[in-house]
């Protein structure tokens, strides 16, 4: 049986195109969002107690990595993009399916005249206009488990990268917007196998593309250019 799934709502980030966006929800909790609902869900009534949840889970589609073919492996970023692991045990975008699974916080709920319910999130990491098939609440005895193993992931930790970025560049960015992409430059968003310390990078975020260089360990910002 085929099963034909609906969009429910679309998230609006601050990232027009996959570069730079975290690579796992929650990283970086001062990336703001809003989910949206499509017309014929903008009925408060499915809502209704979801107030009282911090967090919720959201099912997405990775609409910008759809393949007809698939791979039973992939070269997780965590390793450097040279060693192959099952598909299965990666969270690549890469899959026979391309769906995503992530938990953000619920910052709030609001009724807009135009759009009905909207969601208030922090940490997604989601490209804007990523289409939303279901929201669920988090529930923290059954969705946490302290104990839990994560295999590869344990093994090869990454260290945040030192950001430079003057203050005459930071400045021209909008306020509620400079916590968010230096936590998103720490985070170091180029591909792992790439390491030229001449290369220029660019992330484009809220409106502007950042373009930096890296050197070891350290991310030195060189313009701001609104896009």
């Amino acid at each position: 049986m085929d099963l034909s799934l609906k969009v429910i709502a679309r998230i609006r980030t601050d990232f027009p195109s996959k570069f730079g966006i975290p690579r796992q929800s929650g990283l970086i909790e001062a990336l703001k969002a809003v989910i949206v609902f499509e017309p014929e869900y903008r009925n408060p009534d499915a809502l209704r107690g979801l107030e009282d949840f911090s967090h919720i889970w959201m099912i997405w589609g990775f609409s910008e990595n759809v393949r007809e073919t698939w791979s039973p492996t992939v070269k997780p970023p965590r390793l450097g993009g040279n060693q192959r692991m099952g598909v299965f045990a990666t969270r690549s975008p890469f899959r026979p399916n391309p769906i995503g699974l992530s938990s953000v916080k619920l910052d709030r709920i609001e009724i807009d005249n135009n759009h009905g319910p909207v969601l208030y999130v922090s940490g997604a990491d989601m490209m804007d206009n990523t289409p939303i098939y279901d929201i669920k609440p988090y529930i923290p005895y059954a969705d946490s488990h302290p104990g839990a193993m994560a295999g590869f992931v344990d093994t090869y930790k990454y260290e945040k990268l030192k950001v430079e970025f003057s203050d005459h560049l930071l400045g021209l960015l909008p306020e509620d917007k400079r916590e968010a992409i230096v936590g998103v430059l720490a985070c170091d968003p180029r591909p792992s196998y790439q390491n030229d310390p001449e290369r220029i990078y660019g992330v484009e975020f809220a409106g502007f593309d950042v373009r930096f260089k890296v050197k070891e360990a350290v991310l030195t910002v060189l313009e701001v250019i609104p896009l």
